[in-house]
Formats: structure tokens, sequence, C-alpha cells
């Protein structure tokens, strides 16, 4: 399986042909959705969620309902191609295995909305991989890549090097990565390569339109 990061949370999963593409967002490239079979939006903010990507595409769209009312407020031609998933539940998208996971995005702040968010724990070709959307809760099992939040407005680098840990996976892929500069993120990549590599997690954080397998 090869994982393409295609900006901030955006990733798409390639595998014997097929294309999977996890939150294709206002701050990613357009391209991430051309020729996917499949589109999973995490929750509803606009740097995971985009109308314009969805209409760039006529793949499906599987989404928790919160979204999903957005979709169909926002871009109602879009709606028919949409499949809402709930926590917890077991799907094949595209031929990937697809299990949904948690119910919340992280607390930014108590005054401010607490909304909605569903990760997503994706196995093909005897790989998993866990994008937890902008949550720490962590996958259901052991997984092969988890996809790793290292900047948000919710987040700070000790909550992201301890989550790291819990989840324990063999490599961690950054995503969420647009809110610091390139200094800043510099300083977070020393952090989780050093720390997360004492525990044996291969951390990387990939340039837009690089990838790995």
């Amino acid at each position: 399986m090869r994982i393409t990061k295609f900006g901030h949370s955006c990733v798409r999963l390639s595998y014997d042909g097929h294309d999977v593409v996890v939150d294709p967002g206002g701050w990613s490239q357009r391209e991430a959705v051309d020729g996917v079979e499949a589109v999973l939006i995490t929750h509803e903010h606009p740097d995971h969620y985009d109308p314009g990507h969805l209409r760039r595409t006529d793949a499906p769209v599987f989404t928790i309902e919160a979204v999903a009312a957005k979709i169909r407020e926002d871009a109602p031609d879009v709606a028919e191609r949409l499949t809402v998933v709930e926590p917890g539940q077991r799907l094949e998208v595209a031929g990937v295995a697809t299990q949904v996971v948690g119910e919340k995005h992280a607390v930014i702040h108590p005054e401010l909305p607490h909304f909605d968010n569903s990760g997503y724990l994706l196995e093909a070709e005897g790989r998993s991989v866990y994008h937890p959307g902008d949550s720490l809760t962590p996958p259901p099992t052991d997984v092969d890549v988890l996809l790793l939040p290292v900047s948000a407005p919710w987040l700070k680098v000790s909550e992201c090097i301890d989550f790291g840990r819990e989840v324990g996976a063999p490599r961690a892929v950054a995503i969420h990565d647009m809110i610091y500069s390139e200094l800043g993120l510099g300083v977070i990549d020393g952090h989780l390569q050093r720390l997360l590599g004492q525990g044996g997690t291969d951390y990387v954080r990939l340039e837009p339109g690089t990838d790995v397998s």
C-alpha cells in the first residue's frame, strides 16, 4: 500500500490499482481526488472538507452525519453520492476494510463548540493505516501506520508524543502540519523522531505530493 500526502491532513491510499482519499480539505491540493474510487471525511472543518474538491470527482463519499448535513447544505449535487457512517461501524470502501473510530473532535476550548469527528482504520494488502481526524482517540487494535496530527489549536507536543506512544505503530506519518511554521515543525520533528524512535516508531513528515510505501 502506498500513502501519498496531499497537504495538511489529506492522504491518498493506493493499492492494487485502487485509490481512496481521506480528508481532501481546503488546505490540500485538488488533484488529491483525481481518479479516486472513494472519499472519506472525518469532520466538517474546512481544512478537512471542501465542497469544491468533492465536485471535482464523482466518487462516493463516506462520512458521519454531521458532515453529511453540511454537504447537503453546501453541495446538494454531491448528496446523492453520500453514505453516512457511524462510530464502530465496519464496512468495505473500494475494497478496503474500514472501521469507523471515535465520535468527537479534540477539545479546543470548553467555550467553543465540540464538533463530531470519526477517524478511519483502513486495511488492505495486509497493512493497516489509521487516520484519527482531529482527535487523539486510539484505534481499537494495533496498526502498521499511524497518521499522526502534529500541529493544531487543540494539541501540544507532549500530547502528540503520548498519543504516538500509546498507538505504538511501527511507522508514524505526520498529518495536520500546516498550523506551524517550518521552523516550528522542525522542532516538533526533532522531538518526535527522538522520543517516538525510542519506542521503535519510525516517524516521517512528508512534503505534499510525496509518498511512502
